[in-house]
């Protein structure tokens, strides 16, 4: 199975752009599930007044803006990914 490279990138608080995305899972204004590409895995992104701005399937790339309150992957949060 080839690996699929994923990104995150949260501007200021009112922007997200993810890539390595497979589908949009569900949205509204307080939250944005993401299926990751070559996984079952999700990204929750979570906030208020977020609108999804693009999604391209064939890129996997992803944005979206609002007011951006945090994200998790996979249930934990980014921090507690990272500083494991």
């Amino acid at each position: 199975m080839q690996e699929i490279s994923h990104a995150l990138d949260i501007q200021q608080q009112k922007s997200v752009t993810a890539t390595g995305i497979d589908s949009v899972s569900s949205f509204s204004e307080t939250q944005i599930v993401l299926t990751l590409a070559g996984s079952n895995t999700k990204l929750y992104i979570s906030g208020s007044g977020m609108k999804i701005t693009g999604f391209s399937k064939a890129s996997g790339t992803f944005t979206a803006t609002g007011n951006i309150g945090g994200a998790k992957y996979g249930g934990k949060s980014l921090k507690a990914r990272i500083f494991r």
